[in-house]
């Protein structure tokens, strides 16, 4: 199955964790124990224990915020905006008593423990990953570049986080304890009726045969150079795993080769961990290996999610499910 999608500001090294400012006390305690962030919301440079808190609560609502970083970016406030308006509370741009009392329900503390286990560190790792495209057709495959990585994503979470709630881990040894978000789906996915996304608000929702709104997450929705189709498309393949093939009739940016080529399967894929295909050829849903920019760097045509939010659109949709792109009026 042939698959186009590409990151237009594609630029694969190593991750050296560009951290943000982390507050003092950042930990565990300070984000179980943290209330309601205080008066009008606006975006945030440095992570606290109350946006940590309100992003995982988010998540697990199926209302995603992205990648768990502690901070109050556009995403956080795409998906509190939604999770509002799906639960017909008013909001505007403050966390009210109504809203951070629904959220709270959710069962659990925010962070718990995990111990790591033998599959987490195991590996095979890659050393980094390749900057150009045409020299990633020779791995055998695009995996995870350390423990760190793996276990960041396996919990909907930035590395600079997973860091900052355990100094001096170096996620590397099996039985040892981490706090992690507490994010992992116990009952599955609701069965989706419909997809729809917003190309204007770069956001992708699920609904029910009701036609309520179950699930929301942030993602990357075309670009100028190449929009996304509009109109209603459909489901026809999933594939978990995804072989990337690249056409060269495309002419991506920064990608010389006058030869179709493929690069193997692996999280750090440029379509990341699964692909869902659409009824319209080398259109997909697909993840990414870069889960920081999604919704804020353009792809060519596809619709881009993080890989676990990816893989919650793929749990609940079947071939044949319509997916409607729309452009709104923000």
């Amino acid at each position: 199955m042939f698959r186009h999608c590409f990151v237009a500001t594609f630029a694969f090294v190593l991750l050296l964790v560009s951290a943000p400012a982390m507050a003092a006390g950042l930990d565990a305690a300070a984000i179980n124990d943290a209330a309601a962030p205080t008066g009008k919301l606006s975006g945030r440079h440095q992570a606290s224990a109350s946006v940590a808190k309100l992003e995982i609560l988010l998540d697990r609502a199926h209302f995603s915020p992205g990648e768990i970083d502690g901070q109050l970016g556009e995403n956080a406030q795409k998906a509190l905006t939604a999770f509002a308006g799906a639960n017909g509370l008013s909001f505007d741009k403050a966390v009210t008593p109504d809203i951070w009392s629904k959220l709270a329900a959710s069962e659990g503390p925010a962070v718990v423990n995990y111990t790591i286990v033998d599959a987490d560190v195991k590996g095979p790792f890659l050393k980094q990953v390749p900057a150009k495209m045409e020299s990633m057709k020779d791995l055998p495959a695009l995996n995870y570049t350390g423990p760190r990585e793996a276990l960041a994503e396996k919990f909907h979470m930035s590395e600079a986080l997973l860091q900052a709630l355990n100094p001096g881990q170096k996620f590397d040894k099996a039985g040892d304890s981490i706090a992690v978000a507490n994010v992992i789906d116990a009952g599955g996915s609701a069965s989706v009726a419909r997809v729809e996304v917003d190309k204007t608000r770069q956001t992708l929702s699920t609904f029910d045969a009701a036609g309520k709104l179950i699930a929301f997450y942030p993602a990357t929705v075309g670009s100028t150079e190449k929009p996304t189709p509009s109109g209603t498309l459909k489901v026809t393949a999933i594939n978990k795993d995804p072989t990337y093939h690249y056409n060269p009739k495309y002419k991506f940016k920064g990608v010389k080769s006058k030869r179709p080529f493929t690069i193997k399967p692996g999280p750090n894929n440029p379509v990341g961990s699964v692909w869902i295909n659409l009824s319209a050829e080398g259109y997909g849903i697909h993840g990414t290996p870069e889960p920081g920019k999604v919704s804020k760097a353009a792809s060519h045509g596809c619709v881009r999610l993080t890989n676990w939010d990816a893989q919650r659109v793929a749990a609940g949709v079947a071939k044949g499910t319509p997916v409607t792109f729309v452009e709104s009026t923000r």
